[in-house]
């Protein structure tokens, strides 16, 4: 199956170890001074190691792999204590692996494994992806600019890339969602003024991003766990920036609610040339 899964660049390697460490699955060694992906099983290519590596030799790329395995990590991450179990457990969690973090807890229940849930539901991520930890905050008080629109920021709430964000994030919960292409917030500059304020912001690149239908299947959480209001998806006029439309419309199609999908295109320029409720 074609699945993210992480490279490891070998020159840019230095074998120090932290990827490693780090790994609660237990899918890196370090073999020969060099980091080594030992089972593609393993790897649940969402990336914890890439905050670990000092050199940025670690990467996501998208190809042919072996299914990932939870219950084969699972019996890997066991022997390791409970510190361990829930490190992963809590991992999984922040990513919005739903389904995966399902299968973890139900293979410890049915091998009678104690571990704590009520910690895993309440306390702080630690899984070593500070970028990927679920904040959500109040937006700057508005403050006139000559042209009219404010001059501070409309974001509520961090992470916003798509692969980062956890659906199950309680800001996400009925809220009017954007999704953003990257490009549209620096072409438009009234972009938190007229398509950020009072909506949740999520961004990808369908040219550029690996990984789609992680995407999609984010987008089906997002309107069927955290039952957003609404979905509007801000994209350019360049044709590969359309392949964001159409996985929000897979997602809508996957999922078992139905949310109104409004789109609106800017050109180069900035501004907006179609904008209408589909």
């Amino acid at each position: 199956m074609k699945r993210n899964i992480i490279h490891i660049d070998e020159e840019r390697c230095t074998g120090c170890g932290l990827c490693a460490n780090g790994c609660h699955e237990g899918a890196l060694q370090i073999i020969d001074g060099k980091a080594r992906l030992i089972s593609e099983l393993y790897c649940d290519g969402l990336g914890a190691c890439i905050g670990d590596c000092p050199v940025d030799a670690i990467s996501i790329e998208e190809r042919e792999a072996e299914p990932y395995d939870e219950c084969a990590v699972m019996e890997r991450i066991v022997p390791k204590g409970e510190a361990t179990i829930m490190a992963h457990l809590k991992h999984l969690k922040e990513h919005g692996q739903t389904q995966l973090l399902q299968q973890g807890i139900d293979f410890l229940r049915k091998h009678n494994i104690a571990f704590n849930i009520s910690a895993l539901e309440q306390e702080p991520s630690t899984c070593g992806c500070p970028g990927a930890a679920s904040r959500s905050f109040k937006p700057m008080m508005p403050s006139a600019a000559p042209t009219g629109h404010t001059q501070t920021s409309a974001l509520t709430h961090w992470p916003i890339q798509l692969h980062l964000i956890n659906p199950a994030s309680p800001h996400f919960a009925g809220a009017d969602l954007l999704l953003a292409s990257d490009c549209t917030a620096f072409s438009m500059g009234a972009f938190h003024d007229q398509l950020m304020r009072n909506r949740k912001l999520a961004i990808a690149c369908p040219k550029l991003d690996s990984g789609h239908d992680v995407y999609i299947n984010k987008l089906v959480q997002l309107i069927d766990t955290a039952k957003i209001n609404t979905l509007t998806v801000a994209i350019m006029e360049v044709p590969c920036c359309s392949g964001l439309l159409r996985m929000a419309q897979m997602a809508t199609q996957r999922a078992s609610r139905k949310v109104p999908i409004r789109r609106v295109v800017l050109n180069i320029e900035g501004q907006i040339i179609d904008d209408n409720w589909l």
